[in-house]
């Protein structure tokens, strides 16, 4: 991997930074219940305003606030640019942390706390590279929006959402997106590093069931109970094995490393994914339609047969098989239960073939000049659903570096979560690169 030359005082700024945004205890509770967003927001905004940046915090609801700022680009009538970065982080549970997981430590090569995959690193790193801009008088090819926003980790309605709805107007002329999660370092059985970047996004489909019934003692047979009727759905939900719909970039990504591997992957066999090593888990998620189960409610005295019984269901839609989805659904519902959606987010996509995603591929090379850069599809939502409404093509391009066994994937949403350094110092001069260079023509 070749050295970083994105500067020393860059890659001290985005490790500087990520400790700092750390220190913000932004937890989102869900259900509109967050802390610290204000105070963070007001915080970059802040740090833009010392750049010569003319940053707007706005407010969506008390305390829930997102920091906006356009950087004038040198032909302010090419396609723009936004660059978006959540700042509400999950919950923790301190007691099962190894250190303060707000405390933003930097030791042992890694800056420690809540937020630091997801994604403050991101965030810190875009703060970093246009305050470096501002520093070296350069001015970028074209118009850059900066979007750090909130309430990411629960439905977006109190950032993205917010924004698009009633600050359109801040995203006008931006016709392409990066935000989290692709770019990062997966190894691969060969010792070669492969650097997946997201060109899509499975939909998500929050439902409440409900089934209703006659109520009556529990002492007598009631064949129409609601609690059995949905207890038999439920269960025929969590069983039903969805068949495999592969998307054009999970198609392109198979190929890819097939090709690159020299294996051949068969997806009737439940082991035939481990060949791909660290880069399963791309695709064993967006394989297909997904519906988990998460909550269940009915009754309430045990010799009482209640009259409705609900339930909470997580389903995951890949692009372009919505109406199979729900078919699916209705039918495994059965007729005593009926569903609602509680939030629909349509699935989000993105061309792999576009001058947009080669000129982030040629960013990554100009630092490992050995990666391998194919497409994926995420298995989760971000705030590309929201932006997406407003013809925004939007791609996951957070750029960062681990070494081999890294666990990545755990530390985010998990327990005693941190970067490396040295991933903030790549992702930082990455991302220098990308956003200074126009698509197409970066070598």
């Amino acid at each position: 991997m070749s050295a970083v030359s994105g500067g020393p005082e860059l890659a001290a700024e985005a490790v500087e930074f990520c400790s700092r945004l750390i220190q913000f205890d932004t937890s989102n509770y869900g259900g509109g219940r967050a802390r610290g967003e204000r105070e963070c927001a007001r915080w970059i905004a802040q740090q833009l305003a010392d750049a010569g940046y003319c940053p707007r915090v706005l407010e969506s609801a008390p305390g829930r606030a997102s920091t906006v700022v356009r950087i004038p680009g040198a032909d302010r009538a090419a396609p723009g640019l936004l660059v978006h970065a959540h700042l509400d982080v999950v919950p923790v549970a301190a007691e099962d942390w190894s250190f303060d997981p707000f405390g933003g430590e930097v030791r042992d090569g890694a800056v420690w706390g809540r937020g630091a995959l997801d994604m403050k690193d991101m965030a810190a790193m875009t703060l970093a590279v246009v305050r470096c801009l501002a520093r070296d008088g350069i001015v970028p090819p074209r118009d850059i929006v900066l979007a750090f926003v909130a309430d990411e980790e629960d439905t977006g309605e109190y950032g993205s959402g917010f924004l698009v709805r009633e600050h359109a107007e801040l995203f006008s002329g931006v016709r392409v997106a990066i935000g989290e999660s692709g770019g990062h370092a997966v190894h691969l059985p060969d010792g070669s590093r492969l650097y997946p970047i997201a060109t899509g996004e499975r939909g998500s489909a929050w439902m409440n069931l409900e089934a209703r019934g006659p109520a009556g003692h529990g002492s007598r047979p009631n064949p129409g109970n609601a609690v059995t009727a949905l207890a038999a759905a439920v269960t025929r939900l969590a069983r039903y094995e969805w068949p495999v719909h592969l998307t054009p970039p999970v198609a392109a990504l198979l190929d890819g490393l097939s090709t690159h591997l020299g294996v051949d992957v068969d997806l009737t066999d439940p082991a035939g994914l481990d060949r791909l090593g660290e880069a399963a888990v791309l695709v064993a998620s967006t394989m297909s339609n997904s519906l988990n189960p998460t909550m269940l409610s009915a009754g309430y005295k045990h010799n009482v047969i209640p009259s409705t019984a609900t339930a909470g269901v997580d389903g995951r839609v890949l692009p372009g098989a919505e109406d199979a989805f729900l078919a699916t659904v209705d039918r495994l519902l059965g007729d005593q239960v009926s569903r609602a959606f509680v939030n629909y987010d349509a699935p989000v996509s993105a061309r792999h073939d576009s001058p947009e995603f080669a000129a982030m591929a040629a960013a990554l090379r100009a630092y490992d000049p050995q990666a391998l850069i194919l497409p994926y599809c995420m298995a989760g939502g971000t705030d590309a659903k929201a932006f997406s409404r407003l013809g925004i093509e939007c791609y996951g391009f957070s750029p960062g570096t681990t070494p081999p066994g890294f666990a990545r994937t755990e530390y985010v949403h998990g327990v005693d979560e941190r970067v490396l350094v040295d991933s903030l110092a790549f992702g930082a001069g990455v991302l220098k690169r990308y956003l200074t260079a126009e698509p197409g023509r970066l070598a």
